[in-house]
């Protein structure tokens, strides 16, 4: 009788092992549909570049407020979020930081505050719940 128990003990430790194995920082979340390429006038995609453009502004240490000027293409990738990778060109506004509700802004025209932008945005979704997180951000000149 003691060996059974043994062997149940041993038995039900294992599956335990591997899920504290299981580094929590890797995303390790299956793909249930790869990137496709999705219409940017989509709503989904829309909102979720205005979270992105927000969380952009927010942390650059920029003075001026950036705008999108074009969207280059967006892609959807299914896990246990809606993933949207997101291509624009953005470029800085004339309007300064903080941006007040009732402002209308326009790209910079002066020469010597003109600047534009390439960023791809990776947004992790759940448009339904209203939950959106920036998972990837990269700009560089344009």
């Amino acid at each position: 009788m003691p060996r059974c128990r043994w062997l149940s003990l041993v038995l039900l430790t294992i599956p335990l092992a591997l899920v504290a194995r299981k580094d929590p920082n890797k995303n390790e979340t299956g793909v249930l549909r790869k990137l496709k390429p999705v219409n940017a006038s989509n709503a989904n995609v829309k909102q979720c570049l205005w979270f992105a453009m927000q969380e952009y502004n927010k942390e650059s240490e920029d003075k001026y407020v950036f705008l999108v000027v074009k969207t280059l293409q967006a892609q959807l990738q299914v896990t246990n979020l809606l993933e949207y990778l997101i291509d624009v060109e953005i470029a800085r506004s004339d309007c300064r930081k903080p941006l007040s509700t009732n402002e209308i802004c326009t790209i910079q025209e002066n020469s010597k505050l003109k600047k534009k932008l390439s960023c791809s945005f990776l947004v992790g979704a759940l448009p339904w719940n209203g939950e959106f997180t920036v998972m990837e951000k990269k700009c560089e000149d344009a």
